[in-house]
């Protein structure tokens, strides 16, 4: 799997240059393009190890943890104090409570592809 990604930094397929202009990607577009360049895992197997993935990064950041991926980025929690919001239908005033958010800090790398052309 390793060689097949390494190669893909290389190579600009015309699926991929088209899908570039796209905003978004869902969850079952990446499950396909991950069976396209793993075939000989099953679908199901593909499926598995991306659930144990997000899992992973989703139970790391409850703990309060970070999970890192070099060349990508970082996903960690910050704290949101109290605060007093506005209702935007109503225009009343709402307290809205403290709580952690996931942050997402973008790698070296990919900024790096994201500012190429």
């Amino acid at each position: 799997m390793v060689a097949n990604r390494e190669s893909r930094r290389r190579d600009c397929r015309p699926e991929t240059a088209a899908r570039a202009g796209r905003a978004k990607m869902i969850r079952s577009e990446l499950l396909t393009e991950l069976h396209k360049d793993n075939p000989e895992l099953r679908s199901e197997e593909v499926e598995q190890v991306v659930d144990i993935f997000f899992d992973e990064i989703t139970q790391r950041l409850a703990e309060g943890g970070r999970v890192e991926l070099r060349g990508f980025g970082a996903f960690s929690t910050r704290e949101r104090e109290a605060r007093t919001g506005r209702n935007p239908r109503t225009g009343e005033a709402v307290e809205v409570p403290a709580k952690r958010v996931p942050y997402f800090k973008a790698g070296k790398e990919i900024r790096n592809r994201l500012n190429e052309g």
